[in-house]
């Protein structure tokens, strides 16, 4: 409590008190927070430190009022510690956030870290700091040559979503999947280069049923997303037509999940979301959001393809699936 307490106290607003503490006051709190993010055991503890440690520095690093700082993160990364390591991930982030341009003249130094960490570590947590550390840092860079020197940190990003799903682990790979729509939605030519490997990774994850929708809904986001970048990438998903046509597919598949209970066909009211599952909805959302952004041209023959089958087909959910995708596609294809 007394961290955030602290916290508070240090953030730039009217009550902002550290330009009233004297020298010798503000360098026993910048040395005392560093030594219990060193000695602090208990993680929610320390991510509270990591939050005050880097609210402060926000506010004095430009100014060079904390030199010992970033000398610290780095030990920390370097250390045989888990729990020092995801600090100096976690402070990282936020002064990315912050203040990105501060670490920029440490880009050779943060890209060796990161690297490291994301490729060899076998703590989760640590990754999953590291990812965010990344991500963010990337998303400050403003140069296209500085954001490419980062090109070969991708595979060892989807290694830890990966290897997370591999280990049984979904809770750690539905962190790393929020992180990389993020990525997608801002810096959606980070991917480029490597774009085939890591939509055909997404599409595996949103075609494998043993694992949780929750999992499975992010990898379709994660694709959506990156369908959706029109203005940062124009035109990048549309070179993928076997992965439109892949993803679409899924989406129909997800149509299928309804529920149907004789009680409802006399009921007295209507409700229009009766039946309806989780998988249903977002797979009439996304296959709405998918029209709108790559066109009917783009879409029509892929649609004209598989809902044949859908409408040929006995079962009555095939039917309804196919009727309800091209509701669904009709505003994204009204041009053609």
């Amino acid at each position: 409590m007394s961290a955030v307490l602290l916290r508070k106290l240090l953030t730039r607003d009217d009550a902002y008190l550290w330009p009233r503490l004297s020298p010798s006051t503000q360098s026993s709190i910048k040395s005392i927070l560093l030594a219990c993010i060193q000695h602090e055991q208990t993680k929610s503890i320390v991510k509270k430190l990591c939050d005050t440690v880097s609210e402060l520095a926000s506010g004095i690093l430009l100014e060079n009022g904390w030199p010992e700082l970033l000398p610290f993160m780095f030990q920390c990364v370097s250390s045989d510690s888990p729990k020092l390591q995801e600090s100096a991930f976690l402070i990282f982030a936020q002064l990315s956030q912050y203040i990105g341009e501060t670490l920029i003249p440490f880009i050779k130094e943060l890209h060796t870290v990161f690297l490291q960490c994301l490729g060899s570590s076998p703590n989760f947590d640590v990754k999953i700091a590291a990812l965010n550390a990344v991500i963010n840092f990337i998303q400050c860079l403003n140069s296209s040559s500085d954001r490419d020197r980062f090109q070969d940190l991708l595979p060892a990003m989807i290694r830890t979503l990966t290897e997370a799903l591999n280990n049984g682990n979904e809770a750690t790979a539905q962190e790393a999947l929020e992180l990389l729509i993020e990525l997608a939605g801002t810096e959606p030519r980070f991917l480029r280069r490597q774009l085939v490997d890591v939509v055909g990774s997404m599409l595996q994850i949103a075609e494998a049923e043993s694992l949780e929708e929750g999992t499975r809904h992010l990898a379709i986001e994660f694709v959506i997303t990156l369908a959706e970048a029109r203005e940062r990438a124009p035109g990048m998903m549309r070179k993928l037509p076997q992965f439109i046509s892949r993803l679409f597919a899924i989406l129909m598949r997800m149509l299928l999940d309804v529920e149907d209970d004789p009680a409802w066909h006399g009921a007295e009211t209507e409700d229009e979301d009766a039946g309806e599952t989780s998988n249903y909805s977002v797979g009439q959302e996304c296959l709405d959001r998918l029209a709108i952004s790559l066109g009917g041209n783009t879409i029509v023959p892929v649609a004209s393809e598989q809902l044949p089958a859908y409408l040929a087909a006995p079962e009555w959910q095939k039917h309804h699936a196919a009727l309800i995708a091209l509701a669904q596609i009709a505003e994204g294809c009204s041009k053609v």
